[in-house]
């Protein structure tokens, strides 16, 4: 429950810290006094966007907390838990700072906090209802997720939207499927064709065939050079070799071991270069003494560069890049030739269509099944609204063709509806007047409200003037059913209507003082002061005894 509202630099609101009661609370003003600042703020500790014209004028920043006691409140905990946030007291603080230059902050028991996460812990804090809940009730879509609350059919609702939406996703993609089908055909054999193309070149390593080609195109050249290097190296004749040469510097400085030892480094140093030249001269021989190599070699090797060279000119990349794009065009080729064909993926769209009609088939029986005893609660709850003799019904008229069948399933329900004896009900946009779909409204939110498990925790319920179009009895009436109702969940409601204010737990009068700079203050009136205000109510500016007595019987009615 909100156990405080505290206002700095708010609106109208210089600053004000509001207790908040239990039970039913109210508030009440002039026109423009600023009634529903209270219900912004409380807004804005939810979650809601801020506008910087919120801030009052002439401050950087307005500020609002909202202290909540949850300490019977299991739901809340276990919003803390899923989104591992630490409470640490049966206590949560909201503050929620705006700027006027249009930014916004907010903190959660001291850290702070996003506002998607503070919207999802606001849904379970507070349930506020709009004072135009009755232009909802022309729309059947509201009508049938009210009906779905109140059988406790949400659930099985959901699942029904689910499997249609699973069922319109698997349709929409075998139509997809089915349109580009040629075009999926067309790229598939482009690409099994390039594949095929490239096909010798993914069996090579090309780097290593652009070096032997290289090399053998040039062999009769190579084995001449590697001749003339092995007669410098190593030869025969009469001409001074590497080899010679090499004897002799070696033969010295082994003469010259015993006396210096750089003489000794020097011999191993020569004796190692005499192995390597023998090593390289060996190299050298067997390459110039080889046979030339298989024409069809070479002519292979051609064969594969020409094609490197083709295809290279024809996909504008080097041909050793080629490989590398040969692999995206096999990654797409696997992908189109897994994909389903629109023929293959019938099977899929019936079972899910089956199991749609599974949901919506065992959601309709469990919506005709309770919805008697909603019309009559309905019943119940709007003849002591002055509407003695009203009546209602849901009516479900299975849709002609099954494309009609949406997320909602295979019927339309309208709620149907009669105030007068003797006339057939109807839809209840058609005949309802706007008093009646006021009450119809209120009496359909009270219901909602109500509707879940009393022992489990509720969030406050904020009514904003949802008494608007009832006065005398009536109001009398609606102020009796909110007492009712704020005796086992916290309520705060705007209200006109002195026979509803009457009925309150708590007052809140909100005055505006036109000083400096106009301000709006928040007072909580018991005594003559609430007697004041009731009489205001009741019978405008000017506040007479007679207008007094009647509100001291407002406040003697109370039970």
């Amino acid at each position: 429950m909100l156990v405080s509202l505290t206002l700095h630099q708010f609106a109208l609101i210089a600053q004000h810290e509001l207790n908040v009661a239990c039970g039913f609370n109210v508030i009440t003003g002039e026109t423009g006094a600023g009634k529903s600042l209270l219900l912004d703020a409380l807004s804005l500790c939810i979650g809601e966007r801020a506008d910087s014209a919120m801030v009052r004028h002439g401050a950087a920043h307005a500020d609002i907390y909202a202290q909540f006691d949850v300490e019977s409140n299991p739901v809340v905990a276990e919003w803390f838990v899923k989104n591992e946030r630490l409470l640490e007291e049966p206590e949560v603080l909201i503050r929620r700072q705006l700027s006027n230059t249009g930014r916004s902050k907010a903190w959660l028991n001291g850290t702070p906090v996003s506002l998607a996460e503070l919207k999802s812990l606001g849904a379970l804090l507070v349930n506020i209802h709009s004072q135009h809940a009755q232009q909802a009730l022309l729309k059947p879509q509201f009508v049938v997720q009210w009906l779905d609350e109140m059988a406790q059919t949400t659930p099985l609702a959901i699942q029904t939207a689910n499997s249609y939406q699973q069922y319109q996703q698997l349709k929409r993609r075998a139509d997809d499927i089915a349109s580009r089908e040629s075009q999926r055909q067309d790229r598939i054999q482009l690409l099994q064709n390039q594949l095929a193309d490239i096909a010798p070149l993914l069996a090579v390593d090309y780097a290593d065939v652009e070096a032997e080609h290289e090399e053998l195109s040039n062999i009769e050249a190579l084995m001449t050079e590697a001749s003339h290097g092995l007669h410098l190296l190593d030869n025969d004749t009469d001409e001074p070799d590497v080899m010679t040469l090499l004897g002799q510097a070696i033969k010295i400085c082994d003469h010259q071991v015993g006396v210096s030892q750089t003489f000794e480094q020097a011999s191993e140093q020569l004796h190692l270069a005499q192995q390597q030249i023998t090593e390289v001269t060996a190299l050298l021989s067997d390459y110039a003494e080889q046979q030339l190599p298989d024409p069809e070699r070479l002519q292979t090797l051609d064969s594969l560069i020409s094609l490197g060279h083709r295809l290279s000119r024809k996909h504008n990349l080097p041909a050793g890049e080629l490989v590398h794009e040969a692999k995206g065009w096999q990654e797409q080729l696997d992908q189109l030739e897994n994909e389903p064909s629109s023929d293959a993926m019938a099977s899929q769209i019936e079972q899910a269509w089956q199991a749609y009609l599974a949901f919506a088939t065992q959601l309709n029986k469990a919506r005709t099944k309770a919805a008697p005893m909603v019309s009559k609660q309905l019943i119940e709850q709007l003849q002591p609204l002055a509407l003695p003799n009203a009546r209602c019904e849901f009516v479900f008229t299975k849709k002609v063709e099954t494309s009609q069948y949406n997320a909602q399933g295979c019927f339309d329900i309208d709620l149907l509806f009669s105030a007068n004896v003797g006339m057939p009900m109807q839809p209840l946009h058609k005949i309802a007047s706007g008093g009646e779909l006021s009450r119809m409204a209120l009496v359909m939110q009270v219901l909602q409200a109500t509707s879940a498990d009393n022992n489990a925790a509720k969030p406050m319920l904020v009514f904003d003037e949802v008494d608007v179009g009832i006065s005398g009895g009536t109001a009398q009436v609606v102020g009796e059913l909110l007492r009712a109702l704020g005796q086992t969940q916290q309520l705060l409601a705007i209200t006109h209507q002195a026979q509803v204010a009457a009925q309150a737990h708590q007052h809140i009068l909100v005055q505006k003082h036109h000083q400096e700079q106009t301000e709006s203050e928040l007072l909580i009136v018991t005594g003559h002061a609430q007697v004041d205000e009731l009489a205001r109510m009741s019978g405008g500016v000017t506040i007479t005894d007679v207008t007094r007595e009647h509100a001291r019987s407002l406040l003697t009615d109370v039970k």
